[in-house]
C-alpha cells in the first residue's frame, strides 16, 4: 500500500506506461475482436480502461475531467492510443494537486466498501491491469503482436533467435 502520494505516481507512470505500450499496438481492425457476441470487443474494453480512469478519480472524491465522446467506442486505435496519454497523464496530476499523504489514510465509501486513499488507488491500478490483460489475449486472437508487459513476449523472445519458454 502507499504510503506517500509519490509511492503512487511512480507505480501509475510503469503500468500505465506498459499500458500505452498495448494501446499502441492496437490496429483499427483489432478493435472488433471479440470472445463473442456477449462479451465486449477489444476495441470497447480498450475504451473502458482510459474513460474509467476520471470516473474512478472522481468516484474516490477528486475533481477529473471526464473524456468526452465516452459513451462512444472510437474506431480508431490511435485516438483511443492517444486519449490514454492525456487521461494517463492528468490523473497524475489529478492525485498530485488534489490529495496530501494524509489522503492515504482517510477512509472513504466507494463501490459499496469503506477503503482508504491508499486501498483506492491501488484498485485504480488493479483495474486497468486487469482489463490490460484481457486485451492481450483479444490482440492475439486479432493477429495483433502482443508487446511484453512483465517480461518478453513470445515474438520478442523469436526476434532475439531464443524459443519462447513453454513453462
Amino acid at each position: 500500500m502507499y504510503s506517500n502520494i509519490e509511492e503512487f505516481i511512480r507505480e501509475w507512470n510503469q503500468e500505465a506506461g506498459t499500458t500505452q505500450k498495448v494501446l499502441d499496438a492496437l490496429t483499427d481492425a483489432s478493435l472488433q475482436q471479440q470472445v463473442s457476441p456477449d462479451d465486449r470487443t477489444l476495441g470497447r474494453i480498450a475504451w473502458h480502461i482510459v474513460t474509467s480512469i476520471p470516473g474512478m478519480l472522481t468516484a474516490f472524491g477528486l475533481r477529473a475531467e471526464p473524456v468526452a465522446g465516452a459513451d462512444t467506442v472510437p474506431t480508431s486505435a490511435k485516438r483511443i492510443a492517444d486519449t490514454f496519454r492525456q487521461v494517463s497523464t492528468a490523473a497524475t496530476e489529478v492525485v498530485r494537486q488534489q490529495w496530501t499523504n494524509a489522503s492515504l489514510t482517510e477512509i472513504r465509501h466507494v463501490f459499496g466498501m469503506d477503503l482508504s486513499g491508499a486501498a483506492l488507488l491501488s484498485l485504480l491500478i488493479k483495474h486497468m491491469i486487469h482489463h490490460r490483460g484481457q486485451m492481450t489475449v483479444l490482440m492475439r486472437q486479432a493477429g495483433v503482436k502482443v508487446p511484453g508487459v512483465y517480461g518478453p513476449a513470445r515474438e520478442e523472445w523469436e526476434s532475439r533467435g531464443m524459443k519462447s519458454p513453454t513453462v
